[in-house]
């Protein structure tokens, strides 16, 4: 029922969420994927390898730095507990689409636990759920087949509805669309053992990074520690 209304939502905006999607991706600011290393080690304690793979909030757009950063922050939160030798391979833009010949284009290493960062992307590229649904699971079936992955935990689509770059009805159709993607690949997640953590971070003006579409420093910061905690849990 909800899709039948996205549908006639969709035919009877299409020429404004049209314009409104080209005007935002022409005026939007451009924010870089922040210095600082790809890969290291960090901790004490047994040894974990952590890879990070998705699109530009696993690279850490909104960030200043790595160390502030998802990558940083979650090794930061584990290091207690754990070496952490952690891998990060995220690319801005990237779709689920995306990230597959990625890491199939990289030389697979053992991990422990894979974190994909994914969704955004994907409702703003407009791919069906079906064919998204079909790529999440040929993509957590590389991370277990190529590179031997123990454990891959999903964050959740973030609420695009909320989103303080988006113009309204664009934004309420986006945020309509994600809430009903994030429902399926938690199902979707759940049948394949697959750990999939909602994205529930209070988006609240300093959780955001300044161009209003990517999280802030103090979201990865939440966002690291609630991962290390889902990690350590088990």
């Amino acid at each position: 029922m909800q899709k039948y209304f996205e549908t006639i939502a969709k035919l009877l905006l299409s020429p404004l969420l049209t314009a409104q999607a080209l005007r935002v991706r022409k005026t939007a600011r451009i924010l870089p994927e922040p210095p600082g290393h790809r890969s290291g080690v960090y901790g004490r304690g047994p040894a974990l390898n952590l890879l990070l793979t998705g699109d530009s909030s696993a690279a850490g757009v909104g960030a200043p730095h790595q160390n502030e950063a998802l990558s940083g922050q979650l090794a930061q939160a584990l290091g207690s507990s754990y070496t952490v030798h952690w891998h990060l391979i995220a690319r801005t833009g990237s779709t689920t689409r995306d990230t597959l010949p990625l890491l199939k284009s990289q030389t697979p290493e053992y991990v422990d636990v894979a974190l994909v960062v994914l969704g955004v992307n994907d409702i703003t590229t407009q791919i069906p759920l079906k064919r998204l649904l079909r790529l999440r699971e040929e993509l957590y079936r590389h991370l277990r087949e190529d590179w031997g992955v123990k454990r891959v935990i999903v964050a959740g689509i973030p609420p695009l509805g909320n989103f303080p770059l988006l113009p309204q009805p664009l934004r309420w159709f986006l945020g309509v669309q994600a809430r009903r993607f994030d429902r399926a690949l938690a199902q979707q997640a759940l049948k394949l053992g697959v750990d999939y953590m909602p994205f529930d971070v209070p988006m609240t003006p300093e959780m955001w990074a300044e161009d209003g579409f990517h999280p802030g420093p103090n979201t990865y910061q939440v966002m690291g520690a609630r991962v290390a905690q889902q990690i350590l849990h088990r």
